[in-house]
């Protein structure tokens, strides 16, 4: 029987560079074609766990491929990379150390019973998009309504004029996100906001940032 395998990704704009536990190691493009070489490349292997870190996005593609081959994929916040980069006493950066590092931390992480969590769909990904257009938005209303209270009269329209412009956008937002939950998220929307003060903007932040919820079971759940 073959040695289980554990496998680092660092992934940029451009590029993936993977590292395995068996020594092995690869670089491939950061599109489709190049996902697509990274599975033919991993299929030879007893895979136990790959890991990524965050990157702001750019892991998403990659990650998304390779959990839908059936790989354990599990994408990690880049604190929790630094953290056992450090631990470990490896502090030069390139694309091969950090996916190396990665290779490593998921040996650990395997040793521990970690069990990778459900990647977002495309659907939630929408979501997700969505869901953060909307905190953006309120952040900037925010800030205009901050400016609005002391402007100088001759700066006043115009910031009204930015608010009113928030405040259409918010509601565009807000009609999207209802019509998404009830076209792709209809039977755990209904479920959510059956919950006393649980509305629609509750409920979409929570499908978007729990893609597992709905799919865990009780004792999951309390791990």
């Amino acid at each position: 029987m073959s040695q289980p395998v554990f496998v680092g990704i660092d992934v940029a704009k451009d590029t993936v560079e993977v590292v395995c536990s068996d020594a092995s190691s690869q670089s491939f493009t950061n599109n489709e074609a190049g996902h697509a070489k990274v599975l033919r490349w991993l299929a030879r292997k007893s895979v136990a766990l790959l890991v990524l870190e965050a990157t702001g996005g750019y892991e998403q593609a990659c990650a998304v491929a390779l959990a839908a081959a059936g790989l354990p994929v599990s994408v990690l916040n880049p604190r929790q990379a630094r953290d056992f980069a450090r631990a470990m006493g490896r502090l030069a950066k390139t694309d091969r150390i950090d996916a190396s590092v990665l290779a490593e931390f998921a040996a650990v992480l395997h040793a521990r019973g970690h069990q990778p969590r459900a990647l977002a769909s495309v659907e939630q990904r929408e979501l997700v998009a969505l869901v953060a257009r909307r905190r953006q938005l309120v952040v900037m209303l925010v800030s205009e309504r901050q400016r609005l209270a002391v402007a100088h009269a001759r700066a006043r329209p115009s910031i009204e004029a930015v608010i009113e412009l928030l405040l259409k956008q918010l509601a565009d937002i807000d009609d999207d996100l209802k019509r998404t939950l009830k076209d792709r998220h209809a039977d755990l929307s209904a479920l959510l906001q059956s919950v006393k003060g649980v509305g629609p903007t509750t409920t979409s932040t929570l499908i978007a940032e729990l893609p597992e919820l709905g799919s865990l079971t009780r004792k999951q759940i309390t791990n």
